[in-house]
């Protein structure tokens, strides 16, 4: 089991910062390859930029709860909660009929 989690390119979890305005205000926010990967996934669903899905995520939050205190954390709590909803929803969709039937006659073993 190990192997699956060391075997993952260092690529994927190497740091990238980019530059984004939040509230008129000019930051930079850090997150690994990884999570910027989900971030744009997350962005093109609801047919915005990531930088326009950061800064709209944000205004909501400080609506919400008032001023976060590791926003960073929050976008990476955000991909991992979509990774859950995006399974929750494939463990929801049914099967196609001709795949079920399929799948009910391989043999195990």
């Amino acid at each position: 089991m190990c192997h699956l989690f060391a075997s993952q390119n260092p690529d994927s979890y190497v740091y990238e910062t980019r530059s984004i305005r939040l509230n008129g205000q000019s930051t930079s926010i850090r997150l690994e390859k990884m999570f910027w990967t989900i971030l744009e996934q997350i962005a093109a669903r609801e047919n915005l930029s990531v930088p326009s899905f950061i800064s709209a995520l944000h205004s909501e939050v400080l609506l919400m709860w008032g001023p976060v205190p590791n926003f960073t954390s929050h976008l990476r709590c955000i991909c991992l909660v979509a990774l859950q909803q995006h399974q929750s929803d494939l463990a929801a969709t049914p099967v196609p009929a001709h795949r079920a039937e399929r799948e009910r006659h391989v043999v195990v073993g």
